[in-house]
């Protein structure tokens, strides 16, 4: 699944960020969503979308070899991470994130859940729909 956004349609009701964490953590805290909602208010008035759009780079610059692709989406072994957060630093999209409660940085590993849970649209999948 290629995860494609359409931030006009964004309403800032963080569902994706709820979602993400409910998956991946089996926890209700969005600070650990994969995904950002970041406002911009008053001016220009629009919500960002931050995501992982699986361009590589924070493979390229792991020392530690710790982040590979399969099947198009780029994972974090958990175990050869050290935290060492060069990857995050690196990050074009700035869509990886470093929680206190977690060894290794967390990025979108394009599971869907937020797509499938988008009732406006500001997610939807690339390979499904064409570009919004």
């Amino acid at each position: 699944m290629r995860i494609a956004l359409n931030e006009a349609r964004c309403s800032g009701c963080r569902t994706c960020q709820v979602i993400c964490s409910l998956h991946n953590f089996a926890e209700n805290n969005p600070k650990k969503a994969a995904v950002k909602i970041v406002g911009h208010f008053p001016a220009p008035g629009r919500f960002e979308i931050k995501i992982c759009n699986q361009c590589g780079v924070c493979a390229a610059v792991c020392q530690f070899e710790a982040i590979a692709e399969k099947d198009g989406v780029y994972v974090i072994d958990r175990e050869k991470c050290t935290g060492c957060g060069e990857c995050i630093e690196a990050c074009p999209s700035n869509a990886m994130v470093k929680h206190p409660a977690e060894t290794a940085p967390i990025k979108c590993v394009a599971c869907g859940e937020c797509v499938t849970l988008c009732q406006r649209g500001a997610l939807y999948d690339a390979d499904v729909r064409e570009v919004q």
